[in-house]
């Protein structure tokens, strides 16, 4: 500043005048050319589920660990859709919704919210009976036109028996599963995703109850 101030008084009036209105030109220029933010993205989750009693069973159940990861589309945060009746290998992103964490960090949540409904649900690595290994391949709101859409979860589940000879792959299966959205846009692909992903628990609970 009293670099500019000695600049500016070294000049004639004249000059000093046409420097001072370049100045302030300038400063004005820059504070148009900063970007304006936009709101922030709108961020969902499942919310809260209502637990239902532990069936009389639940302590006869091995103890099992849970591992969801998700492909690498699935890695962050961002709500994906297809648009069907246009281009279906096609995946977009909302630009103004959000997932609160990964998807594959949604489907743990609500598979461990379950099964420890059941039986000991623990992390990997703490001493479980079974092992249940989850690959989440798709996650989004598929449009198969524009006032009609749906939540489509498809996975494969891979369960393990842990030994002292290393883990026994016991079983494996693909689970897919579709449900309507009640609306179009973000939030109604929230509801229907939601309802996907209990659904698939659900399948996967009754079939993880056959290894006692």
């Amino acid at each position: 500043m009293r670099f500019a101030m000695t600049l500016i008084t070294s000049f004639t009036r004249p000059n000093r005048t046409a420097l001072v209105f370049g100045l302030v030109l300038a400063a004005l220029l820059a504070g148009c050319a900063a970007p304006e933010r936009g709101p922030a993205p709108v961020q969902y989750d499942f919310g809260d589920r209502p637990l239902a009693a532990a069936p009389a069973q639940a302590s006869t159940l091995p103890s099992l660990a849970t591992n969801v990861q998700a492909t690498a589309a699935l890695d962050g945060t961002a709500m994906f859709y297809r648009l069907a009746y246009a281009d279906e290998k096609q995946l977009r992103a909302y630009a103004q919704a959000r997932w609160a964490m990964p998807p594959a960090e949604l489907v743990q949540q609500r598979l461990r919210e379950v099964l420890s409904q059941q039986r000991v649900v623990l992390k990997p690595g703490e001493g479980a009976q079974l092992l249940l290994r989850i690959e989440l391949d798709e996650f989004s709101q598929v449009f198969e036109s524009p006032g009609q859409s749906s939540g489509l979860l498809r996975l494969r589940a891979t369960v393990l028996k842990a030994s002292s000879f290393g883990d026994k792959l016991l079983a494996q299966r693909s689970v897919r599963v579709q449900r309507p959205a009640s609306s179009g846009g973000a939030a109604g692909g929230v509801r229907a995703l939601s309802a996907a992903t209990d659904a698939a628990v659900s399948e996967l609970a009754q079939w993880l109850e056959q290894w006692r």
